[in-house]
Order: structure tokens, then C-alpha cells, then sequence
């Protein structure tokens, strides 16, 4: 273990070689630019996971297999492609169908409007 002379002495010797006194920005220090535009670049942003097919309209969806679980119970509820069009219409929107599938079948009931349903994931 080096004594703390020693390590003075280290201190001072690193800073003469040019390394930066400051660990990093502020907190309250606005970011760089290129740190943004890294960010919307980034491939992956606009795909988190299951964020754009909620949006998607029932006549948008890609699989004929429209699949959704509970993140409560864990119930996983499917629905053909065809059979959802018939029932809300191709306009209907994904999430709203989801939700509505899902409440429509739900077991947790307890009587709160704040606590009852199901807490859909999109597959």
C-alpha cells in the first residue's frame, strides 16, 4: 500500500500528462449533440418490444395468429386475424382488441376499478 506522500506524488505526475480534472459532465449540464443523434440513429430504438405492433390496426397486422398474455395471471388468450376483423372491424386498433379479449375473460377480480383486469403483453 502506498503511503499518501506516494500518492500525492501520483497525482500530481498524471495530471502533468494531460488527464482531464473533471470526471464528467454536471448534473443539471445539457448532453452533446452527438450523444442524441446516436440515440436517434440507434436501429433498436423504434423497436421495443411489442411497442409498435399495439398500434398496429387489425388490417396492418403481418400474422394471421394474433397472440396476447396476462402480465397478472399469466393467461395467454389468441385470436385469428380473420375472427377479430369479424368481431371489432379491420379498423380497430390492436391494444384496444387486446385489452378488450383479455377483460373480457378476466378471473382477478376484486371489486377496485383500480386493481381489476388484466394487464395485457403483446407478443
Amino acid at each position: 500500500m502506498p503511503t499518501p506522500k506516494q500518492m500525492e506524488k501520483l497525482a500530481t505526475l498524471l495530471d502533468r500528462k494531460g488527464r482531464p480534472k473533471s470526471g464528467g459532465l454536471a448534473p443539471d449540464a445539457n448532453l452533446p449533440q452527438e450523444y442524441w443523434q446516436a440515440l436517434l440513429d440507434d436501429p433498436h430504438a423504434e423497436r421495443a418490444p411489442g411497442s409498435s405492433v399495439r398500434r398496429l390496426r387489425l388490417s396492418e397486422m403481418p400474422p394471421h395468429l394474433l397472440r396476447l398474455s396476462c402480465r397478472r395471471c399469466g393467461r395467454t388468450v389468441e385470436i385469428q386475424k380473420a375472427d377479430a376483423v369479424r368481431l371489432y372491424g379491420s379498423e380497430a386498433i390492436w391494444r384496444d382488441v387486446g385489452q378488450r379479449l383479455l377483460d373480457n375473460t378476466c378471473s382477478q377480480r376484486t371489486g377496485r376499478h383500480e386493481e381489476d383486469g388484466c394487464w395485457p403483453q403483446f407478443e
